[in-house]
């Protein structure tokens, strides 16, 4: 008895030891201070007094086969993540990195960011009424850890130990990494996921399959249909509510995603009125199909948006693990075969950009010359790194006088590289062994894309084929990195932190289920990564992710394909939306229906 009060005691000691060390906050910035006040009410891009009721119809194309989105097995539903699950603290949508109480009513951080405390709220509950408590905070993390995705577990690694101070308090300890702390870490915790002991505790995490997980969210699922469509419906319980960060979101009562094999099919759904609402990624079919009887009749709202979002990086990615591309010249040499002005002018009515960056569109691109910060981080490394870095801008071959000079220049490049010309055909000029390779797909709607390169190629000699799957089997192959060359999209935020490294470093390139498609290994990323998450100031973190950009782009491991400057969105005119500003469309969870119907 009097060895449990001891214990007691050192662990009531440690937080107010904690407590002293710093004060309580209700918010946390990745870098400067936080744009919302203590007493804030609701985040600006919301409507706080929008109506509650009603129901949403989306569709979604493909599958799912499982209500556990946290496991690398198997495609959870549309919006499951942020219609049932909760995390710590929560992502204000209005600046680049910044998080306020959700869960944690408060938090405790060390000047170095080397531990964090969160202070859970006594409202918040399960949906099944209970208390969560710090246990439940803990146990999230070992699950997570222990049966999570690769990237999960390669963050989470970073954390040295988790101590539950109370049924309300827990404490994050955190490792160095390479000397320093990660200044990241303690926020991307702060956005984990939580699930609940008592639900869990004894089974087996990875085999939870249709059984939808105790959570804690403003919705609960209500109907399954495997494959084909589910519905969340409100909690009329739910305690977070009123929460200031809550204030605006989740206004329907009813959710439903209906799943299509293809995109047409969920068109001509829209169309007939069994969709509410629909983004449009084609622009070939904005501008020639949303001309239908309701459109015209002004029953369906059509807006082109203009934004100034990143747009991240949409792109044909060579896997860097198997001949030929292994060589860079060979990889640049396809660059300059591929003729994205004829698709756009011909295929797309000339509405896109070409992407000329991992981060195109914001200020973390990288343009010009590096100089200043961005040139010292990347001066240690002039030597590993091809000259072209230091000496021209990075730019993409067009076409706008033809294909010749273009192709001349891939030419002498894969002659470079030991490719010849034999018949017709472009072979090894050691092995005799042709040039082929295949272009993997999983949406029928980019063969055009492919096809065209695969036109583009022939010149050369180089034979490519195209081969579009379902969306199991290529998830399957692309997990598992079975592929020659797929078309991939990178997405980002304003603020990149830990996911760099999930996308791009040497860890991740044999790892399954990780991003690095490429198969990238590179000492000068791998450092790149970590200098991002552990920069002090904005300053420092947009001059590492434009040192990372560029060495990205001069690695060649993509292609870069093109972007929209607006975003096509259509919806039923029952629908209502807040204020559109400069980040485009509109998070789905903030529209509304009129009148609540």
């Amino acid at each position: 008895m009097k060895k449990l009060s001891f214990v007691f005691l050192c662990t009531a000691l440690l937080a107010c030891i904690s407590s002293l060390q710093a004060k309580e906050q209700y918010g946390i910035a990745m870098h400067g201070g936080l744009k919302y006040p203590p007493t804030f009410t609701h985040f600006d891009v919301v409507n706080p007094n929008a109506p509650k009721g009603g129901e949403l119809k989306h569709a979604v194309v493909g599958t799912f086969d499982t209500l556990n989105p946290f496991i690398l097995k198997g495609t959870a539903p549309a919006q499951l993540r942020a219609a049932l699950f909760e995390s710590l603290l929560k992502r204000s949508p209005d600046e680049p990195m910044s998080l306020y109480g959700l869960v944690a009513e408060s938090l405790e951080i060390a000047p170095d960011r080397s531990w964090i405390i969160f202070n859970i709220n006594p409202k918040a509950k399960w949906n099944d009424g209970t208390p969560i408590t710090a246990k439940d905070v803990a146990f999230s993390y070992h699950t997570f850890l222990e049966h999570g995705t690769p990237n999960q577990q390669m963050t989470y690694k970073k954390v040295e130990k988790v101590d539950v101070l109370n049924d309300r308090k827990v404490k994050f300890t955190f490792k160095k990494v390479d000397g320093k702390y990660d200044a990241e870490i303690p926020l991307i915790i702060g956005m984990m996921a939580l699930i609940a002991e008592h639900d869990l505790k004894g089974k087996d995490f990875e085999k939870t399959g249709l059984t939808p997980l105790l959570t804690s969210g403003p919705y609960k699922v209500v109907k399954v249909e495997p494959g084909r469509s589910i519905i969340y419906k409100k909690d009329p319980n739910y305690w977070g509510k009123d929460l200031p960060v809550n204030k605006g979101y989740f206004n329907f009562d009813t959710l439903r995603f209906d799943y299509y094999k293809n995109a047409t099919v969920a068109f001509e759904a829209f169309k007939a009125g069994e969709v509410d609402m629909r983004e449009e990624s084609d622009v070939g079919k904005w501008a020639e199909g949303y001309n239908f009887p309701a459109a015209k009749k002004g029953l369906v709202q059509c807006l082109a948006i203009p934004h100034q979002h990143q747009v991240g990086m949409q792109a044909f990615v060579f896997n860097t693990r198997r001949e030929p591309f292994q060589d860079p010249r060979v990889r640049r040499a396809l660059a300059y075969a591929f003729d994205a002005d004829w698709l756009n002018k011909t295929m797309f009515h000339g509405a896109l950009t070409r992407t000329t960056s991992f981060f195109d569109n914001t200020e973390l691109a990288a343009k010009g010359l590096p100089q200043g910060k961005e040139l010292a981080l990347l001066e240690p490394f002039r030597a590993q790194l091809p000259k072209e870095v230091f000496e021209q801008p990075y730019t993409l071959p067009t076409f706008e006088k033809g294909s010749r000079e273009n192709l001349k220049i891939a030419r002498d490049l894969l002659n470079e590289a030991g490719w010849i010309t034999k018949g017709g055909k472009l072979v090894n000029e050691k092995t005799g062994k042709p040039f082929t390779f295949e272009i993997l797909l999983n949406v029928p709607e980019n063969e055009k894309v492919a096809l065209a390169f695969v036109r583009n190629l022939k010149p050369l000699g180089i034979t490519a084929t195209v081969r579009t799957v379902d969306a199991a089997q290529y998830e399957n192959l692309r997990v598992n990195m079975n592929f020659d060359m797929i078309m991939h999209f990178w997405g980002h935020t304003m603020s990149p932190g830990q996911e760099q490294a999930f996308y791009w470093s040497s860890k991740a390139a044999d790892e399954p289920g990780t991003r690095n498609y490429p198969g990238i290994k590179s000492p000068v990323v791998d450092t790149l990564c970590n200098t991002i998450t552990s920069a002090k100031e904005r300053e420092g973190l947009v001059a590492a992710v434009k040192a990372l950009d560029r060495v990205l782009l001069w690695g060649h491991y993509v292609i870069p394909l093109s972007h929209r400057s607006k975003d096509y969105v259509a919806y039923w005119n029952k629908i209502e939306h807040p204020p559109l500003g400069p980040t485009g469309l509109p998070d789905l969870h903030t529209l509304w229906a009129k009148d609540g119907k």
